[in-house]
């Protein structure tokens, strides 16, 4: 990379979420519920990543995309009494796509050019 090209710090910040994602997975792996994350989770891990810190990017916005690109899938909340409405915020987990986007992404950075 030249030194004067910079990185997108909104495709940064996508790859960002999916390693917290992909993380949160291996991590807790046989464990389904614990597999997702809430956005509060998400946000508390990347309120020092520079995009989010400078203000640059929302990860509201950012997950909203992953989510609606299919990168992402947003699961309901708990269930309340006698299966009423989902009670909580909904958990995120990472698509098989979304790994697919980020090992492709790792792979590009990880390449020389």
């Amino acid at each position: 990379m030249d030194s004067g090209e910079r990185t997108d710090p909104i495709r940064a910040t996508f790859v960002a979420i999916l390693q917290q994602l992909n993380r949160a997975e291996s991590i807790h792996e046989g464990r389904s519920r614990d597999q997702a994350l809430e956005l509060a989770d998400l946000e508390r891990l990347l309120r020092q990543f520079a995009p989010v810190d400078d203000g640059e990017v929302r990860v509201a916005q950012a997950l909203g995309l992953l989510v609606r690109n299919g990168l992402v899938v947003a699961q309901a909340g708990e269930r309340g009494t006698r299966g009423a409405r989902p009670q909580g915020p909904a958990r995120y987990r990472i698509t098989a796509e979304g790994k697919a986007f980020l090992v492709e992404a790792l792979r590009r950075a990880d390449r020389i050019s």
